[in-house]
């Protein structure tokens, strides 16, 4: 492949089975690991199956190498299912993923949750508290709403989006991902979260 017929370093690659590289185990691999195991007690197999909001805090260094960029680009996320996208490897205080990842995130007043995009999954935004602006685009064309408390939205793979709390305090969203184990989202070109390295 010539240097003129090379992707960009964030274009999706597909074969004929869909996206390449994406870490989504075989089915039946994901049916087992939801599955009793022999020998384990009822109760204690439905334990690992609750994430209770005593236990879990708020990991405001999941993303600290965003705010290192930029300080507005400040939040946490509370985890329940899964990791999520945010780079954090592993939670042993979390539920099991077997299908999509599930959390909670803060976001201070004036705070963003810059551009990035998901190739391999569709992520869905519901506000709990606040007022948050959604921009969304792709292949030039930009789309903005305002998301207000119990308003959802699912983005579909391939499409930027960006998050800015436009209210007066904190903002509190859901945020699910349609995977157990999301490839690292990229930023648009010329963002200066391209050149860090994780």
């Amino acid at each position: 492949m010539s240097s003129t017929e090379r992707q960009a370093a964030n274009q999706p690659l597909f074969n004929e089975r869909g996206l390449m590289d994406a870490n989504i185990p075989a089915e039946a691999l994901i049916q087992a690991s939801m599955m009793q195991a022999p020998g384990q007690d009822f109760s204690a197999w439905l334990e690992s199956r609750v994430a209770r909001f005593s236990t879990r805090r708020y990991d405001w260094d999941a993303l600290k190498f965003q705010t290192q960029v930029d300080p507005r680009y400040r939040r946490a996320q509370m985890r329940y299912m899964g990791t999520g996208a945010t780079g954090v490897a592993s939670d042993d205080n979390t539920v099991p993923s077997a299908h999509f990842t599930f959390s909670t995130m803060v976001i201070p007043a004036g705070g963003i949750g810059p551009s990035h995009i998901h190739y391999d999954v569709e992520e869905v935004f519901f506000v709990l508290r606040g007022q948050m602006k959604i921009v969304l685009e792709k292949d030039g064309q930009r789309w903005e709403s305002v998301l207000h408390e119990r308003d959802l939205i699912s983005v579909p793979p391939g499409v930027y989006r960006e998050e800015i709390n436009i209210g007066d305090e904190d903002a509190l969203m859901c945020v699910m991902l349609g995977t157990p184990a999301p490839i690292t989202p990229t930023y648009p070109p010329g963002s200066p979260l391209t050149k860090i390295k994780r």
